[in-house]
């Protein structure tokens, strides 16, 4: 490459995007909040495999004549995988959307007692 010319390099980055999430625990659970307004709870697809939790979805635009001044919201694919700290109860998970927050409680596995025998 010559003095003064200028290399360029292309990264490939999904179109899908990621909401502001939070993850916190609390005694019994571990909660994970996403703000992600617009959407129907039918909208979302969540998934608990080994230690992971996916949240999939589709936000849709309002198809309208417009010129942006200012475009900041996202709309589209988005992903969201988060690895839990802890064993949770696969059957006992909820999932609740409201006010434009979806609310994903994880309740923790309790450890077995076993019992020695003679």
């Amino acid at each position: 490459m010559s003095e003064g010319s200028v290399q360029w390099r292309m990264r490939m980055r999904s179109s899908a995007w990621r909401p502001p999430t939070d993850l916190f625990e609390t005694e019994e659970s571990i909660v994970v909040r996403v703000e992600i307004a617009g959407m129907d709870e039918d909208d979302f697809n969540i998934e608990l495999t080994d230690h992971i939790l996916s949240i999939h979805g589709y936000r849709q635009d309002v198809q309208e004549e417009r010129a942006y001044h200012q475009a900041e919201i996202r709309f589209g694919e988005f992903n969201i995988e988060i690895h839990l700290p802890v064993p949770v109860e696969t059957r006992a998970v909820e999932a609740k959307y409201k006010n434009g927050f979806l609310r994903v409680t994880l309740p923790k596995a309790q450890s077995a007692q076993i019992r020695v025998e003679d």
